[in-house]
């Protein structure tokens, strides 16, 4: 600290060397006399959902993110598929710095757009420490910002999204039909074989998408389907855990599914879990061993070589799922905000050999291990 004042004084004055000297100051007097990581809240399996409230933030939880996926058609009936994802992570960072550049809550975005007609995904990401206006999540309710991108969830139930990236622009209205599907018990979702391995976990199925996707300065108008995840944690992963295997898809009767399994590093299947609600509301869980992912066919990324199983059949109890990638090459590459290489594919699905709707299909750790 002495060192720092007394350059402070010998160096040169510019706007931008005082902010950036005073900035490294009160970062380094904050830390200098609080060393106590924060504390994050665990999740079990005795508190329950309240709304609204829970479709707010969650500060103190180690990780949360809203995330949207959907197919939409164009006015020339084209499929495309998308993806929006709000994450909020909370550091080690001490709670008791009174800097408001301390990094408490990182928010990071990744959007993307997948079009068979260009056979390649477009996507964009961003990331931020919280503060100033301009990076946030709130309590209460959906709110969250990260520059110009944004999601909001207003009184009546519908959520405002807006993305402006670098080849595309996104600006949707998603109004969901029904109310949010409880995963799991009630919300709380088994990630792992120990207790504390688990989230906080509501999806939102059958959202109805309307708005635009503007991309070369055209503007075009779109509908669509989507489905929305909410999730928080402090502990997900099994050390032995090396990713996921997961699949939102909303039936075209108008029930919805949801299955994953964790897999670990030996290749073998650290959990698994699926939930079926149908049209009426009526929820069917299913046991670990009761779910089965079975890769169909793979694709090998020229982008990072990695081989993913983007055809996968499912097995739920006595039902058959097939999901069938609606293009291959829909692997994210996000080392620049969240670290990790993941595909993440619109895709059709059949149940027992008949065509019954459509979702998403993510894979992850199949680059690396994926670490939270």
């Amino acid at each position: 600290m002495r060192f720092l004042k007394r350059n402070l004084r010998m160096m040169p004055t510019s706007p931008q060397y005082l902010f950036t000297m005073c900035f490294i100051v009160c970062c380094l007097a904050g830390t200098a006399g609080f060393a106590a990581p924060p504390q994050f809240s665990p999740v079990v399996q005795t508190i329950p959902l309240t709304f609204p409230r829970d479709f707010g933030a969650h500060p103190d939880f180690r990780n949360e993110w809203w995330y949207v996926t959907g197919w939409l058609e164009t006015p020339d009936k084209k499929p495309l598929g998308f993806q929006i994802t709000f994450f909020r992570v909370a550091t080690e960072h001490d709670r008791a710095n009174p800097s408001r550049f301390a990094p408490n809550q990182l928010i990071i975005a990744h959007a993307a757009l997948s079009d068979p007609a260009l056979g390649k995904l477009l996507h964009d990401q961003k990331g931020a420490r919280e503060g100033f206006g301009l990076a946030y999540t709130r309590q209460g309710n959906t709110d969250v910002k990260l520059d110009d991108w944004t999601m909001l969830r207003e009184e009546n139930g519908r959520y405002q999204t807006s993305i402006k990236g670098r080849d595309f622009t996104l600006n949707f209205t998603l109004s969901p039909p029904q109310p949010p599907m409880l995963q799991d018990y009630q919300g709380f979702s088994r990630k792992g074989p120990r207790p504390e391995q688990a989230s906080y976990y509501y999806s939102e199925p059958q959202l109805k998408v309307t708005g635009t996707v503007t991309r070369n300065g055209k503007e075009a108008a779109i509908n669509g389907i989507a489905w929305l995840d909410h999730e928080w944690s402090t502990a997900y992963l099994d050390p032995s855990a090396t990713g996921w295997d997961w699949v939102g898809a909303n039936l075209d009767d108008g029930s919805a599914l949801m299955a994953f399994q964790i897999r670990g590093k030996d290749g073998g299947k650290v959990w698994a879990y699926a939930g079926i609600r149908d049209a009426s509301g009526r929820f069917t869980r299913f046991e670990p061993d009761q779910v089965q992912f079975e890769p169909q066919r793979t694709w090998q990324s020229p982008h990072t070589d990695a081989t993913y199983p983007v055809a996968m059949r499912i097995q739920t109890g006595s039902t058959t799922w097939l999901l069938t990638p609606l293009m291959d090459d829909q692997e994210l590459d996000s080392r620049q905000s969240t670290g990790a290489v993941y595909w993440e594919g619109a895709v059709t699905i059949t149940r027992d050999g008949q065509p019954a709707g459509r979702g998403y299909l993510e894979l992850t750790g199949y680059v690396e291990p994926l670490k939270l």
